[in-house]
């Protein structure tokens, strides 16, 4: 005789059919029907890419050319400029087979490839709210630079870069000259003193560090009115932070690490950003109160972040308080690391090219032959301008420009749905032969001789600093200093590459030398410092 089953359990077991059913429903339009919605559309449009796998996208993809590129990689003694095939190989590989547009998805995740100069110049210029940072990236990034200017989207961006922006006016920047001067004096006197420990002529130094800790004190003295010495831990923290996050696959939203490591890797991710918050709100306290007491015009960014704070009737306390930590992460970061390691490409490639070190030499004895003390003849400096040109053009820090399509939104003539990120490559728009010439994997700062817009057929592909509303506001902040800098340095040093030196760039959120710079470093004979007092000091 057949068993009767209770009405209620009939009941309950259609439900939980139905619920797995919706549920798998929903897993598949999520994982499959929605991006496929998304590149239909721009298949329509004429743009294709790499198939992608269910699930996982093209992961597994670039996973394995990524693996293919490091196990081929030959760091030999010849430095070779083109390093985009090893950091970055499957945007090379999928560039050479679907051209400089192309689409591409990581896991439920689709993105857009533009390195048409045309498009790059739309994309850039666009000045709609309804493109963005991507928010997936943001949220990887967080630890390290909070809701700050780098990482917020829309009015909130907007009303953050109505505060820094004014902070880095070239007026403004003119001021900090000397504060410039007075960091960079503790590097050279280290430097000679290696060179005297080491026997007196030459000495084998890793540069990278040393300069890390010169934009460091910079930017400490500048905005938040104190030293590299009383913001050192910051630093530092900071910097273990960016290797941290980097280890997480922060580009795509995956890593490689073994289960274990991940959640070591997160915990001290973790650790970091509460220890770095506690500092750093340790040290507005201490601002606090002083703000207040002066007037705007004496006032540092950091104490403008704080007035900024202040007068905000939308933000509660604990609004307040984050807002002012990750503005100030954001500006530590920022404003010290991507300058830090400009200058450490800079003399490298000045060390492997010393006809231009000698060319500098020369215009800095004869436009400022009493020293550097006089800001607006550093300015005037075009030789060390040009060979900065040539050096962010090989090696932008930035990689990338990346942006979100928060809603449909229309970049030339492609329509780009919401949820699309776009992405430019910057170091490939920067070595496209048809832009630059067959001579654009070259170290050649003659090309900037008459300025960027000479310099090649289309100037809004020269990007280091970025384009339109999102142009990096410390600008002209980094120029001024890698100007002073690299003018005290090779005005006292002559550079040659040190035999222990690896070249190996290394993406760590931004592009830096993955094995530090050696360089030997010998003491000129006889010629002008470029002294930090202004007087003339033979050798």
């Amino acid at each position: 005789m057949m068993r009767v089953v209770p009405l209620p359990l009939r009941m309950i077991f259609s439900l939980v059919v139905m619920g797995l059913i919706g549920f798998f429903f929903h897993l598949y339009n999520t994982v499959w029907l929605k991006p496929e919605r998304i590149r239909k559309k721009l298949r329509i449009q004429g743009i294709k890419g790499p198939p992608p796998s269910f699930l996982y996208g093209n992961l597994s993809e670039i996973h394995k050319i990524q693996s293919q590129a490091t196990e081929a990689t030959n760091h030999a003694e010849i430095v070779a400029h083109d390093y985009t095939s090893t950091l970055f190989p499957y945007f090379e590989l999928w560039r050479k087979e679907y051209g400089l547009i192309y689409t591409y998805s990581t896991g439920t995740r689709q993105h857009l490839y533009v390195n048409q100069p045309e498009l790059v110049k739309e994309m850039n210029l666009c000045i709609t709210l309804d493109l963005g940072k991507p928010s997936y990236l943001t949220k990887r990034l967080a630890p390290m630079l909070g809701n700050g200017i780098l990482r917020s989207n829309g009015v909130t961006w907007a009303q953050q870069r109505k505060i820094v922006a004014p902070e880095f006016f070239m007026d403004k920047v003119k001021g900090m000259a000397g504060q410039m001067l007075e960091s960079a004096e503790p590097l050279l006197k280290k430097w000679e003193d290696c060179i005297e420990a080491q026997g007196g002529v030459t000495a084998d130094i890793q540069v990278d560090e040393d300069l890390k800790g010169v934009s460091a004190d910079v930017i400490s003295r500048a905005c938040f009115g104190s030293s590299y010495f009383k913001g050192k831990e910051i630093f530092l923290k900071l910097r273990r932070l960016q290797k941290a996050i980097s280890q997480q696959g922060f580009l795509f939203g995956t890593t490689r690490l073994r289960s274990s490591l991940r959640v070591m890797n997160q915990k001290e991710i973790s650790s970091l950003e509460r220890e770095i918050e506690s500092l750093i709100w340790k040290a507005v306290k201490e601002r606090k109160q002083p703000c207040l007491e002066i007037s705007s015009s004496e006032k540092d960014l950091m104490q403008l972040i704080l007035e900024a704070a202040i007068n905000d009737e939308c933000l509660d306390k604990d609004s307040s308080k984050r807002f002012i930590v990750d503005n100030c992460k954001t500006i530590y970061f920022a404003g010290h690391e991507a300058t830090a390691v400009a200058a450490s490409w800079c003399l490298m490639l000045l060390a492997l090219h010393p006809e231009w070190q000698a060319r500098i030499r020369r215009e800095v004895a004869q436009v400022c032959p009493n020293g550097l003390a006089d800001i607006n003849s550093v300015l005037q400096l075009k030789t060390v301008t040009i060979v900065i040109h040539e050096v962010l053009r090989l090696y932008p820090p930035a990689a990338f420009v990346s942006r979100e399509a928060l809603e449909d939104t229309q970049v030339g003539n492609i329509t780009v749905p919401k949820g699309v990120c776009l992405w430019t490559l910057i170091p490939t728009l920067h070595r496209d032969q048809n832009i630059w010439g067959p001579d654009a994997n070259e170290f050649k700062p003659e090309r900037f001789t008459n300025g960027v817009s000479k310099a090649c057929k289309f100037p809004q592909a020269y990007i280091p600093f970025g384009l339109g509303p999102r142009l990096c506001l410390g600008r002209n902040f980094a120029m001024v200093q890698l100007k002073i800098v690299l003018c005290l340095v090779i005005s006292k040093f002559a550079l040659s590459l040190s035999p222990t030196y690896r070249h190996c760039p290394a993406y760590r959120m931004i592009v830096e030398p993955g094995s530090g710079v050696h360089l030997l470093i010998r003491r000129i004979d006889a010629g002008i410092t470029g002294s930090i007092d202004g007087k003339e000091t033979e050798k």
